[in-house]
C-alpha cells in the first residue's frame, strides 16, 4: 500500500546522493580552477536545504578537519561566494550562501576586470603594440574591455529574469 507523508513533513534526503552530487560539482568547481577544498565547502553549503552549516556540520558532512573547514570559508568569504552570520544565541558561525551569489559573485569582479584591462593597456605600451606579445596583449586587453561593457548588461538582464522567474530576492 502507498501511504502519502503528511504535507508538513520533510522530505528525506539520501545523503548518499547529496554526498556524491557535491564531489561530483566540488570536482567541475576544481576544474574550472577553483581550489579543492573551497570547492568542496561550497558544494556542501549549497546543497543543504537551508543554505546555512555550520563549522562542526561541514566537518562531518565533509569529513576534513576543523582547520581545513577554517581554511575554506576564509576563501569563501574572501571572494564572496558565502557570508558569516552568528547562530542567535549562540557564539558558534553558520555559513550562508545566497540565491544571488552567483549574481554578486560576477558584479563584484567588475573591478578586477577594469584593473586587468588597464594593467593590459599598460603592457601593450611597454612591450610595444606591434610586436607578437604586444599584439597578444592588446586583444586581451579589448576581451577584457568588452567584457566591463557587457557583464552588467548580462546581469541586469539576469536580474530582470529572475524576478520573472523567482519573485525577487530570496
Amino acid at each position: 500500500m502507498n501511504e502519502k507523508q503528511p504535507a508538513t513533513a520533510k522530505p528525506q534526503r539520501d545523503e548518499a546522493v547529496v554526498s556524491a552530487f557535491v564531489e561530483r560539482f566540488a570536482a567541475q568547481l576544481t576544474e574550472a580552477g577553483m581550489v579543492r577544498m573551497p570547492a568542496r565547502v561550497f558544494a556542501a553549503i549549497l546543497s543543504c536545504d537551508s543554505g546555512a552549516m555550520s563549522a562542526a556540520e561541514l566537518s562531518e558532512q565533509l569529513k576534513i578537519s576543523p582547520a581545513a573547514v577554517s581554511g575554506a570559508v576564509r576563501y569563501l568569504s574572501q571572494v564572496t561566494m558565502i557570508s558569516r552570520e552568528r547562530e542567535p544565541g549562540s557564539r558558534r558561525d553558520r555559513y550562508r550562501v545566497h540565491s544571488d551569489q552567483w549574481y554578486e559573485a560576477l558584479g563584484n569582479r567588475d573591478q578586477i576586470v577594469k584593473s586587468w584591462e588597464e594593467t593590459m593597456r599598460e603592457g601593450v605600451a611597454r612591450l610595444g603594440p606591434d610586436t607578437p606579445a604586444g599584439r597578444r596583449l592588446a586583444e586581451t586587453q579589448e576581451f577584457f574591455a568588452f567584457l566591463g561593457k557587457e557583464l552588467p548588461l548580462l546581469l541586469e538582464r539576469w536580474r530582470e529574469e529572475r524576478e520573472r522567474t523567482y519573485g525577487g530576492s530570496a
